[in-house]
C-alpha cells in the first residue's frame, strides 16, 4: 500500500490520534525556521539566535533581546494551513485527542485546536515578572525597548528560552496523551531537539508515522514514512 494510502486507512480506523509537530508545521505559514538552510540560524546578527534567545541573553541584554524577539518571533500576520485545519477537523470528529507541538505561534488554536500542549510556550501569552498581569503579543510588538508593566515591572514572553525548563504539567500531559495513543503521527520536525524529541520514546503502539520533508533521526524506527510538505500531504488525508 503506498504510504498516504496507508496513512488514510489509519486515520480512518482510529479515534485516538495524537499529534507532534516541530517548526515544519508553520514555515508552510510562513514563520521562519531556525535549523532550514535559510532559516534564523543561517543570517547574520551581531549574536547567533540561539545566543539571543538564551535566559542568560535576556537577563544580561534585554533590549537587544526585544529587538531580535520584535523583529524575527512575532510572525503575528501568519494564517494557519492545511495542516493545522486537517488537525483540528480531526479533533472535531472525535479522532485526534491532542497536539503536542514544539511552535510558540498559536497557529494550532487559530486552526480551531482545543487540546494543544505547547513544550516551549507561546509569544501570544507574555507576563510582568513583578505582579504577573497578562499582556498580549501586539503589546509587545508595539512596545519599544524593554516593555514594561504598568507596575514598572518588565515584561517577559511566556516561551521556553534556551537554559530554561520545559514546564512540568505540559510535559507530563504530553507523555500520558503519548503512551495512550493507538496512532502518532510526528509531523514538521527533525527530532533534533531534545527534551522534546525523547516524548517519542513514551510511545508504545505500532502505528509511529513520520511525516517530513527531509529524513529524521527516528526513520529507522517508524512504522510509516511520509516524505514531503506537510501541508499538501494533510490535505490530500
Amino acid at each position: 500500500m503506498e504510504p498516504l494510502e496507508q496513512l488514510r486507512t489509519w486515520v480512518k480506523e482510529s479515534d485516538n490520534i495524537v499529534f507532534f509537530g516541530g517548526a515544519g508545521v508553520s514555515t508552510e505559514s510562513g514563520i521562519p525556521d531556525f535549523r532550514s538552510v535559510d532559516g534564523l540560524y543561517h543570517q547574520q546578527y551581531d549574536y547567533p539566535p540561539e545566543t539571543i534567545l538564551s535566559h542568560t541573553f535576556y537577563r544580561r541584554m534585554p533590549e537587544e533581546f526585544y529587538r531580535f524577539y520584535r523583529a524575527k518571533m512575532l510572525c503575528l500576520d501568519a494564517k494557519p494551513n492545511a495542516a493545522h485545519l486537517k488537525l483540528a477537523q480531526w479533533e472535531r470528529e472525535g479522532k485526534l485527542k491532542a497536539v503536542v507541538t514544539q511552535n510558540i505561534d498559536g497557529l494550532h488554536q487559530a486552526a480551531g485546536s482545543k487540546v494543544v500542549l505547547e513544550l516551549h510556550g507561546s509569544v501570544l501569552r507574555n507576563y510582568c515578572e513583578s505582579c504577573g498581569k497578562f499582556y498580549d503579543a501586539q503589546f509587545i510588538l508595539h512596545s519599544e525597548g524593554v516593555p514594561a508593566c504598568e507596575c514598572g515591572g518588565s515584561i517577559k514572553p511566556d516561551v521556553v528560552l534556551y537554559e530554561e525548563g520545559l514546564n512540568q504539567k505540559t510535559l507530563t500531559d504530553a507523555v500520558r496523551y503519548i503512551s495512550e495513543a493507538d496512532v502518532l503521527i510526528v509531523g514538521g520536525t527533525s527530532l533534533a531537539v531534545y527534551p522534546a524529541a525523547g516524548l517519542l520514546d513514551y510511545y508504545h503502539g505500532s502505528k509511529l508515522v513520520l511525516v517530513n520533508k527531509t529524513p529524521t533521526s527516528r526513520d529507522s524506527v517508524a512504522d510509516l514514512i511520509v516524505q514531503g510538505s506537510i501541508g499538501e500531504i494533510f490535505s490530500q488525508l
